[in-house]
């Protein structure tokens, strides 16, 4: 086993140990956890796209944005900081219209923002959110172990070539099928359900994990960046470990909040709604 291999490893363990830590005590560990993500990924977003040296100043304003997001998100008021971010975003858009800067910059605030509202959201502080992130990390995980290995073993077509060139199709199946198995597996554990919302419920996250993948892949390519950083010994960035993952849980938390619109009346939890529980 190489040096290289044997670090990726082990903070790959490491790190896999902290988030389940943090997810299993849920409340105020978990809300640190979703704001120091959220934080981190503006870091790398940033600096990937240099809004540090070609805006300074709207680069400014989206820092004061995401402190503002992650303190709100940290205190349990995250529902809120939806409006918080809204704000942050029209105004930033709107600056960047006017002075002619990079649209990167709203762009960063509404991907980084949101990370840290869906987060805290979904996990919430019940039996079903907790069960809920189990799943979405279980998808996630097992779509991106899998796609890697049954891309490799298997090959074939090109997923991306252009953004992506490793990625193939077999793979991406092969990271679905194992994402329908394990996050249904998770959720039964639990919970006692007969129909195909579970297993769909993973195929469209494991859908969404691949594509926030090839998002980050798409950002990296256009600077030209191999990695997002380098916080993460033998991973590179917190971006190139949490894309999925950030898209996984954007699509589940969007998809609670329109379920909820047609369900008048009821008072559920992420977990509640999505899990159907």
């Amino acid at each position: 086993m190489s040096r290289e291999l044997r670090l990726r490893i082990i903070s790959g363990i490491i790190l896999a140990v902290l988030v389940l830590a943090a997810t299993w005590y849920g409340g105020l560990s978990f809300r640190l956890l979703a704001a120091a993500i959220s934080l981190l990924v503006y870091y790398e977003w940033s600096t990937i796209s240099d809004l540090h040296g070609s805006d300074p100043q709207g680069n400014a304003l989206g820092w004061v944005g995401l402190v503002v997001i992650a303190g709100a998100t940290v205190t349990g008021e995250s529902v809120y900081s939806l409006e918080v971010l809204a704000a942050f975003v029209v105004v930033t858009a709107v600056i960047v219209a006017i002075r002619q800067k990079s649209w990167w910059l709203p762009g960063g605030v509404l991907y980084s923002g949101l990370t840290a509202i869906a987060l805290a959201e979904i996990r919430d502080d019940d039996l079903r959110g907790f069960v809920l992130m189990l799943f979405i990390f279980a998808t996630v995980w097992a779509t991106d172990i899998l796609a890697y290995f049954v891309g490799r073993a298997i090959g074939g077509p090109k997923l991306a070539p252009r953004i992506s060139p490793g990625k193939t199709w077999s793979g991406a199946i092969g990271g679905a099928v194992a994402a329908v198995i394990a996050g249904t597996a998770v959720v039964w554990s639990y919970f006692s359900a007969d129909d195909l919302r579970i297993p769909l419920l993973a195929l469209v996250l494991s859908v969404c994990s691949q594509i926030g993948d090839l998002f980050e892949s798409f950002i990296k390519r256009r600077f030209g960046v191999k990695d997002s950083g380098y916080l993460i010994p033998g991973h590179g960035g917190v971006m190139d470990r949490v894309d999925g993952l950030i898209f996984a849980c954007f699509a589940a938390f969007l998809l609670a909040i329109v379920i909820s619109l047609t369900k008048s009346g009821e008072t559920l939890s992420l977990g509640g709604v999505l899990l159907g529980v």
